[in-house]
């Protein structure tokens, strides 16, 4: 990959290797990966557990030195302290300190993160508004479930106004409905211009939301590019219609039969489990 000013983060031959006690090579978490996140989008990182997802987000955020390699985030090395305001990172677990309500933490992570004391409060509200907490933003963070704390640490990535989104597994333990407000989220940020880059194995969920994707197995990049590239099939075809008369689909199955030679295959569902599944909660919600 070659080398781009449009590129918020350029790795090329980035290696990691943890050593034993001794100092002798034990893991090859990291293994000479070329990868390029353009400015602007969403960017999958996908892989099974122990593929070298984490481990290459860490050396991004600089908590970890590559053993070979360069890493260059906002064309300046990733260790470099002046690019961390740019930063927003979400962990895979939230540790947050569970005596505090939803809205304390937020402040203090608001005043952790420079914000002047007088634009706090309303930094505050505006996330736990986007995030969905605003019934629970008085509630300790002890009584929140994974879901509810998992918006809670959105929001706390969220703070500094990043141009560059870190998050690991951003879904994980989310509900359907919690879901698909922060994909919807996720586009928002990257339509106004932010860069983000998410870390997860829920492949359905980054397919709604990615626009290139890197697939990491054993630390090494597998497979990389834009996702209707990768998915593209020449051989499959998929054709919707509406509003089709149930008594004409016979003889447009038949001519397509004769046509192609292969009988096609009818799915009357037309949209997602999801989509319908949020649609009835979304209706329950609203009634009186």
């Amino acid at each position: 990959m070659n080398p781009s000013r449009h590129n918020v983060i350029e790795a090329i031959n980035l290696t990691r290797v943890f050593r034993d006690f001794w100092g002798r090579p034990k893991v090859r978490a990291v293994d000479g990966i070329d990868l390029s996140v353009p400015s602007g989008g969403i960017f999958g990182l996908l892989g099974p557990n122990g593929s070298g997802k984490s481990t290459t987000m860490k050396m991004i955020l600089g908590l970890l030195r590559p053993t070979a390699g360069t890493l260059r985030v906002f064309d300046r090395p990733a260790t470099d302290v002046s690019i961390k305001e740019r930063i927003g990172f979400m962990p895979e677990e939230s540790y947050l300190y569970k005596y505090l309500t939803a809205t304390e933490i937020l402040l203090f992570f608001a005043s952790l993160c420079g914000i002047p004391p007088s634009a706090r409060q309303e930094a505050v509200d505006s996330l736990i508004t986007r995030v969905g907490l605003e019934r629970a933003r008085h509630r300790r963070i002890g009584e929140f479930s994974k879901g509810m704390a998992r918006r809670v640490g959105l929001a706390q990535a969220l703070l500094n106004d990043p141009d560059l989104i870190l998050l690991d597994e951003p879904t994980s333990g989310l509900d359907p409905v919690a879901c698909r407000e922060v994909k919807d989220l996720l586009l928002s940020l990257s339509a106004r211009g932010k860069t983000i880059l998410i870390c997860s194995h829920h492949l359905a969920d980054m397919q709604d939301i990615c626009h290139r994707v890197a697939i990491l197995l054993d630390g090494r990049i597998c497979a990389h590019g834009a996702v209707p590239d990768l998915l593209h099939d020449t051989g499959r075809l998929q054709l919707t219609l509406t509003g089709l008369p149930p008594e004409k689909l016979p003889g447009l199955l038949q001519y397509i039969e004769k046509e192609t030679g292969a009988s096609p295959v009818v799915d009357h569902s037309g949209r997602s489990l999801e989509s319908f599944y949020v649609e009835v909660v979304s209706k329950r919600n609203a009634a009186p």
